[in-house]
């Protein structure tokens, strides 16, 4: 077995057995084609079904010269994850990642906006075109809905069910939610639909899809990044700012006005609440305030 004949079996694998979203596979492969890329390199012989623990610990090395501990952790997790796929499959007896640790990683805190920065980059929009319609549209419902950039440009005009206020999301692993989305985003957005979408070209692929580009196409990952970034200079905003921060933003601000964490984490899809913990972290002041309002011991006659 050569090497990318086993990515190639482990890329199936992930698609079809376990599920998994083709961003995830796609990060996999990139970490384990750099891997492949050092392995040739080396001339060593090294394949699949025999390479020891001590060949892997060379390119540990390798990364730790290299790579941040962030890149470092998310690689050797792809390497465990082929090295467990190969024993599954009978390739292999042992597991030469079995002793090899991630590095300690220090739990980083997302970057937010304020409510006051997200209506500087609305009010950055141009709208006297359409795509700059378009475009409000697409900031407003990425942090009225907390919505990943996947999520957002594979929604569907069937998936919008407005009269009961909510939207139907199709996230990772093509697990669906309904999110609520508020009155004024659906006003916003049945304005768009009506005013400004009916009149592209819309190709015959994309009837359903909520927003499109002049050619009547969908938008790609890359085209949201672009508009985020440059709505971003134009308002003067100098903190580091990309689609995901509307996420971010969408989770704190609810956690600051009051709402539960379970109720964040199924409207942001986590499957475990751990993950929406970190938002706990985000605000010192926002604990201290819960602790001085809430705690039988902090109440004063």
């Amino acid at each position: 077995m050569t090497w990318q004949q086993a990515l190639t079996d482990y890329k199936i694998y992930l698609q079809l057995e376990r599920g998994m979203a083709a961003n995830t596979i796609a990060a996999y492969r990139r970490d384990l084609e750099k891997f492949i890329e050092w392995i040739d390199q080396q001339e060593s012989g090294y394949d699949p079904k025999t390479i020891k623990h001590d060949g892997l610990i060379l390119f540990i090395h390798h990364l730790a010269a290299t790579v941040s501990p962030r890149s470092q952790a998310r690689a050797i997790s792809s390497l465990k994850g082929l090295f467990n796929y190969l024993m599954l499959e009978d390739y292999r007896e042992d597991d030469p990642m079995e002793l090899i640790q991630s590095p300690r990683l220090g739990r980083k805190l997302p970057d937010t906006l304020s409510t006051q920065e997200i209506d500087q980059l609305i009010a950055a929009i141009d709208r006297s075109t359409a795509h700059g319609e378009r475009n409000r549209v697409i900031l407003e419902t990425l942090y009225s809905c907390g919505l990943r950039v996947s999520e957002l440009i594979n929604l569907k005009i069937s998936d919008l069910v407005f009269p009961d206020g909510f939207i139907k999301v199709t996230g990772k692993g093509d697990k669906q939610r309904f999110v609520p989305i508020g009155a004024s985003t659906i006003k916003i957005m049945d304005d768009y639909l009506n005013q400004v979408r009916v009149h592209l070209p819309i190709q015959p692929q994309h009837t359903d899809t909520v927003f499109l580009n002049r050619r009547g196409t969908g938008l790609t990952r890359a085209m949201i990044f672009t508009i985020v970034k440059d709505l971003k200079r134009t308002a003067g905003i100098k903190k580091k700012v990309s689609p995901h921060t509307f996420r971010h933003s969408f989770a704190t601000h609810l956690l600051e006005n009051g709402a539960d964490l379970r109720s964040i984490q199924l409207m942001l899809g986590h499957e475990s609440i751990t993950t929406t913990e970190i938002y706990v972290h985000m605000d010192r002041a926002y604990l201290h305030e819960m602790l001085q309002k809430h705690h039988p011991r902090n109440t004063f006659e």
